[in-house]
């Protein structure tokens, strides 16, 4: 008959220690000392017979205290040491795996070793899925073949995004297709994420990168990849062509996307409403979604918080005919300031673009008072 067997975890101030009864006429023993090498010694017993298999792990092993002796190597100098720096890739270093990390340790004892394809699963990584990252700050994109003038000033700014690579178009251009937000909604919704560029009076070029594109339904879209930049200026250092700012406090509101006002990147850092008393104003504020400059200037237009716009455009990506494109869609229980939006509004827009994720965001978030008359309207409007 098989013996059961049994786990038992001792954690003391010595020793990590693991011990099974397993139905087998051998066993092995391996012992640790703290700061001595270990120990295995096979126990041979009968058929009938158990054996008692003991595994002893120091809790200095963990953190390697008796290993930083043996793993001394002596230092590259010259010519070694500059090709071993030249032979990791990126994707090595994304499945680095260092079997004497402590905590790499204690779960191996308990899950097994890191795998790089679990059940035939790529892992996560800023290669595969670069936006899921904040924005890199010191590295930028190589020029595109497909680049105009203005796409050429715009590309490095594009490092480590899904648009770093693919063909730019030039989708809004505030001086051709009018300053007005209906406009604006025209002409950029629903194309996947954008990168908004605007000259002021005074010859500032700034903008700022939407991951997550517009779709005109009143939400706040949220991406960590976010980021709001300036071309050339005294901030570019090295050679650079800009500097960029990152979100900052987490992904949330990186893009406020109402349908009565033009690009909004958080309710403060860079807005541009559009307003018909004065749609050329532009305001900057840096600091609570987005960094501040170095020297911690909080305007993007330096010493003033509003100034006037010379022209502003907007570029998105180029796909091929039935090619997918990302975030054209509201996002579930995005709907941003429901209280001062007149509901049935913003359902009439989501019923006439059939979009039942905006509608359930609108009977989610707003007062349960209003669900039975907000149903019947979406009924009557006959769209689903």
């Amino acid at each position: 008959m098989r013996a059961s067997v049994a786990a038992i975890l001792l954690l003391g101030q010595d020793s990590l220690a693991f011990q099974s009864n397993l139905p087998c006429n051998a066993g092995t023993c391996i012992v640790r000392p703290r700061n001595g090498p270990k120990s295995i010694s096979t126990i041979s017993n009968n058929n009938h017979g158990s054996t008692t298999r003991t595994t002893s792990l120091n809790l200095g092993d963990f953190f390697n205290f008796s290993k930083q002796e043996a793993k001394q190597e002596k230092p590259l100098t010259g010519t070694a040491k500059t090709e071993q720096a030249t032979t990791t890739t990126p994707e090595e270093e994304e499945d680095y795996y260092d079997e004497d990390d402590p905590i790499e340790k204690i779960f191996n004892v308990f899950f097994g070793k890191k795998e790089k394809a679990p059940m035939g699963m790529a892992r996560f990584g800023q290669s595969k899925f670069p936006e899921q990252y904040p924005a890199t700050l010191d590295t930028w994109a190589d020029p595109v073949e497909t680049d105009d003038k203005e796409m050429a000033i715009l590309r490095p700014f594009l490092k480590n995004t899904n648009l770093e690579t693919r063909g730019l178009k030039l989708t809004y251009d505030a001086n051709r297709d009018g300053w007005d937000p209906v406009k604006f909604h025209e002409k950029v919704d629903k194309l996947g994420g954008g990168i908004v560029y605007c000259t002021t009076r005074a010859g500032i070029q700034c903008g700022g990168y939407n991951p997550k594109g517009w779709v005109g339904y009143g939400e706040a879209r949220g991406s960590i990849a976010a980021f709001l930049f300036i071309v050339g200026g005294k901030y570019a250092k090295d050679g650079a062509p800009g500097i960029k700012l990152r979100k900052v406090g987490g992904p949330g509101l990186a893009q406020m996307d109402l349908p009565e006002s033009g690009p909004s990147f958080s309710p403060d850092a860079l807005v541009i409403p559009m307003g018909q008393d004065n749609p050329r104003l532009a305001r900057s504020k840096l600091g609570s979604y987005y960094e501040r400059l170095p020297d911690g200037t909080n305007s993007l237009f330096g010493k003033d918080s509003s100034v006037q716009l010379k022209d502003l455009k907007v570029f998105h990506g180029v796909y091929e005919e039935g090619e997918y494109i990302p975030f054209t869609d509201a996002e579930p229980f995005a709907l941003y300031q429901i209280h001062y939006h007149d509901p049935f509004r913003i359902i009439s827009i989501a019923t006439s673009r059939k979009s039942i994720f905006s509608v359930l965001n609108v009977l989610i978030v707003y007062r349960k008072s209003e669900i039975k008359a907000a149903i019947e309207f979406i009924l009557a409007s006959g769209c689903f």
